[in-house]
């Protein structure tokens, strides 16, 4: 059994471990600005706080016992025939069932209420973008606009953002953590989600996916912009000199580590159902299509 001494001397070292291990965390996910992130936000929360409310008392429980009942302490009710509590097991049992249907039901609920494949609800015109993942690089097709970017971003505050994404390599995951939701990008499909900005501001975007060397640096920038904004740095990319077509793709597709931000004044409009469509005979394959064995 522990006695006092040995008792300070291994919580020392837990709460040591504890501060050391939270320090390095990167918490943005818990200051959204998009509507799809606050309410993941708040599914966090609420579901952290109801687990919590086992695990604290637990954990309080555990560490009273440890110390009430230390070898050492002579006044501790010492009772070797005591086996059994309908009181305690009632407690035991009823409080985490209770939880477990409450977190069941909560996740059932916000699982489709979250769906990435569920559009947004809102009276401003949502913006089209595709999204193909590279080694190790991040390719932004603006289908309706006719132009790419490779590793930046950018979309107006206030407007729905329908994503399609895909990958041209091993297996990614698309994530801006203040926007909400990662999604994973496979060849050979294409995936969906909805996001949308509600504040101006410089966001990072990251694949959440190990996926090679390259990795750690797969990152990109998602610039939310004012519409006016927008739209001007819409024409500043339509002011460069490169184009993207299915032979400059095959550059830009090279596997590169660092990659910087590229512009493209057009792009081929048939590029990114024909980076899926490589890996299926032609055609274009969407997730949830594949996963009912349909194809479209």
């Amino acid at each position: 059994m522990l006695d006092r001494k040995a008792f300070k001397r291994l919580l020392i070292p837990l709460g040591t471990g504890l501060v050391v291990s939270l320090s390095g965390c990167n918490l943005t996910v818990l200051d959204p600005k998009g509507s799809v992130g606050v309410a993941e936000k708040s599914l966090i929360a609420t579901a952290t706080g109801a687990m919590l409310l086992v695990v604290v008392p637990v954990i309080l429980l555990t560490l009273l016992f440890a110390w009430r009942y230390r070898a050492s302490n002579r006044s501790a009710t010492y009772a070797p025939k005591w086996s059994h509590s309908t009181a305690i097991e009632f407690v035991v049992w009823t409080i985490p069932t209770l939880i477990i249907l409450f977190l069941g039901i909560l996740t059932w609920k916000t699982s489709h209420e979250l769906d990435p494949y569920k559009p947004l609800q809102s009276e401003v015109k949502p913006i089209n973008v595709d999204v193909v993942a590279l080694d190790w690089k991040w390719l932004f097709i603006y289908p309706d606009l006719g132009i790419a970017t490779v590793n930046q971003l950018a979309v107006p505050v206030g407007t729905p953002i329908n994503f399609r994404i895909t990958s041209d390599s091993v297996m990614n995951s698309f994530f801006i953590p203040q926007l909400g939701t990662q999604v994973y990008a496979m060849a050979g499909m294409q995936t969906r989600l909805h996001l949308i900005a509600d504040e101006a501001g410089d966001y990072a975007g990251l694949s959440s996916n190990y996926s090679g060397r390259g990795f750690s640096d797969m990152k990109f920038r998602t610039l939310a912009k004012s519409p006016e904004e927008f739209n001007a740095w819409v024409e500043k990319v339509k002011a460069t000199p490169q184009q993207l077509g299915m032979d400059q793709y095959a550059t830009v597709a090279q596997p590169s580590e660092k990659a910087p931000v590229q512009y493209f004044s057009t792009v081929d409009p048939k590029l990114f159902h024909n980076i899926i469509a490589k890996y299926n005979n032609g055609h274009v394959t969407d997730f949830r299509d594949a996963a009912c064995g349909t194809k479209g």
